[in-house]
């Protein structure tokens, strides 16, 4: 008899979500996942800020906590501008970070290992910080990509480079959050299917064998963990950075 086989990507495949229900209307398990993304932000705020006591309690701490960390982050950032910025940050900082947390646990769909989804908030960070620039200062905003004290004979080879970097922004921010989550995703099936095939083909021997690869499960759902929240912040400080970028163009 066949033992058992490692696919650590069939963890990635889009389903049919809403029991299968889905299918009609092109509803995957993606689309469940940041649902149940969005309800527990929701319900998680809702708990902390009901309340609004002197002495805040445990939810309360937490949602104050999160709030004053992604304000300071804008601030910090951006400047005092920073505040007007500041619901848009921190919705993605949430929705990213819960959407990577809700991903560690049996039968949720991590939909930020998905390079689809990642793309799409990572454009319209993008898209959103360009505007902002070109609302703030009008057509100046084109010669952000003119490097000051260059000389002017250099300028037709550093404008050129200047707008790829531009340019190159939804790529790197997207890939950077898609890449780190699938690969600890792949990395922690990896290793509880080792744990698996050495039971299966070595019997007893093979179960005390397997304490390795589960005490690196265990160090990876540590790591994960701190991943998680890293590339949570990661996001939305660069997203911070473009703002700064749209808002003082250095």
């Amino acid at each position: 008899m066949a033992g058992p086989t490692i696919n650590a990507l069939e963890q990635f495949s889009l389903t049919p979500g809403l029991g299968g229900l889905g299918k009609a209307i092109d509803f995957s398990n993606s689309n469940e996942a940041m649902l149940a993304a969005a309800a527990i932000i929701t319900l998680i705020f809702g708990a902390g800020l009901k309340a609004r006591a002197l002495v805040p309690g445990r939810a309360q701490a937490l949602v104050e906590l999160l709030y004053e960390f992604v304000r300071n982050m804008c601030v910090d950032t951006i400047g005092e501008e920073g505040l007007r910025f500041f619901p848009l940050v921190f919705t993605i900082f949430a929705f990213i970070l819960i959407g990577n947390l809700i991903g560690l646990f049996p039968y949720f769909f991590a939909f930020t290992s998905h390079i689809a989804v990642t793309l799409a908030l990572a454009l319209f960070v993008f898209l959103f910080s360009t505007g902002v620039g070109f609302y703030t200062h009008g057509f100046k905003f084109f010669t952000f990509f003119v490097p000051s004290g260059v000389p002017g004979w250099l300028l037709p080879l550093l404008v050129p480079i200047e707008i790829i970097s531009y340019l190159s922004r939804p790529v790197s921010l997207s890939v950077r959050l898609f890449a780190n989550m699938t690969a600890g995703h792949v990395m922690w099936e990896v290793f509880a299917g080792f744990m698996l095939l050495l039971t299966a083909s070595f019997g007893i021997f093979g179960a005390f064998a397997s304490v390795v690869p589960l005490g690196l499960n265990v160090a990876l759902a540590a790591l994960e963990l701190l991943v998680a929240g890293l590339q949570a912040y990661v996001f939305a400080i660069l997203t911070c950075l473009y703002l700064h970028d749209a808002v003082h163009m250095h």
